[in-house]
């Protein structure tokens, strides 16, 4: 397997359109590495570009300290799944997993062996002489990630392999490429998605990609608790961050916000005196927000809830905020509709960000 890693990538079409601009990542041997973000922000472009499908505009890519822009995509060792199965359906499962080992005129005795590993590991034993045609779409996918498996690349590359899957198929699927990854350990891996779950539950760290470029890298739990900037502390979570507009009233160790909408909001953010007065916005998870009776973060009336069972969503009628304000309370609450509320956090879980970075960041 291999090491992976992007120098000042572009892409521009046309020689004046420009879709991603200084892209530097390095991959780690037996990382698994998710690119997230909108949709048009360059996800399966920068996918397709390390895979050679797309010409590099500017910059280099490295594989294992080789700079392999030129190199031809069958030369590069790496194995893509895309977004569609694209098995042959003339073909059964053992003959679509074979068929690339077979083109690279593989010894049959090595072409079954290597099928018969990959097909125990994906639960296709039983499925080996079917047609496409009668396999549910979790199994096809299954086989195209097969066929990946077979070939053992140095990257393996997913492109979206779960859009085309329905909820419950999108699940078990996801379960399985974890357990897949985690019986290949040091195999690398990067996978495209814009579903925000499949990016916290799958990897290592994920690639928060806009603007034309990475807003932030980090493990799950960095981007979830330690945002660098507005839009990926917005774009990571559901529903999206709270934020509010205000003014620093109050320096040091924590930090006391004075909010346009009249509530106050204290931050274990540290802040120097100079940052009095300061206009910032502050961010709260919906699911950080509590009832109080006391100081409040927010005070408004709920002008719509949505009861699911382990949680009810509170919506606010709008104010002075920078969008609909939404709470997330553990449990079934019926009677919160109509009510005026004031709602809070804890310090370390507000957030303080200044022309749209986080203050811990600056």
């Amino acid at each position: 397997m291999a090491d992976l890693k992007l120098t000042q990538v572009e892409k521009t079409y046309a020689g004046t359109i420009n879709v991603l601009n200084d892209i530097n990542l390095e991959v780690q041997k037996g990382e698994l590495i998710v690119f997230v973000g909108p949709s048009g922000c360059g996800k399966s472009t920068l996918l397709r570009m390390i895979a050679g499908l797309e010409k590099i505009t500017g910059g280099t890519l490295e594989l294992d300290g080789e700079v392999v822009n030129d190199v031809p995509p069958a030369q590069r060792g790496i194995a893509m799944v895309f977004q569609s199965y694209a098995l042959y359906p003339h073909m059964t499962v053992r003959e679509n997993m074979s068929f690339a080992l077979k083109i690279a005129r593989k010894p049959q005795a090595e072409i079954d062996q290597v099928i018969e590993r990959a097909a125990r590991m994906l639960q296709l034993d039983d499925y080996l002489d079917r047609l496409p045609k009668a396999l549910s779409g979790g199994q096809r996918q299954r086989v195209a990630i097969g066929r990946s498996i077979v070939r053992d690349p140095k990257v393996y590359l997913f492109d979206e392999p779960l859009s085309n899957l329905d909820a419950s198929l999108r699940v078990a699927t996801r379960i399985e490429i974890a357990q897949l990854k985690e019986s290949m350990p040091d195999s690398t891996m990067i996978y495209v998605t814009h579903d925000q779950v499949e990016a916290m539950t799958l990897a290592s760290r994920i690639v928060v990609l806009a603007d034309m470029g990475i807003a932030q890298v980090g493990t799950p739990l960095e981007l979830y608790e330690r945002p660098e900037n507005e839009f990926v502390a917005q774009f990571i979570g559901s529903p999206a961050m709270n934020l509010f507009p205000g003014r620093i009233a109050k320096t040091g160790e924590q930090t006391t916000i004075s909010l346009d909408g009249g509530g106050v909001a204290v931050s274990s953010v540290p802040t120097e005196e100079a940052d009095n007065g300061l206009a910032v916005n502050v961010g709260v998870r919906p699911e950080d927000l509590v009832p109080t009776d006391k100081a409040a973060v927010y005070s408004g009336r709920v002008a719509f809830s949505e009861e699911l069972g382990e949680v009810t969503l509170l919506y606010f009628e709008h104010a002075d905020t920078l969008s609909r304000v939404i709470a997330k309370l553990p449990g079934i609450h019926t009677d919160k509709r109509g009510e005026n509320i004031g709602m809070t956090a804890e310090p370390a879980k507000i957030h303080v960000f200044h022309k749209g970075r986080s203050l811990l960041y600056r």
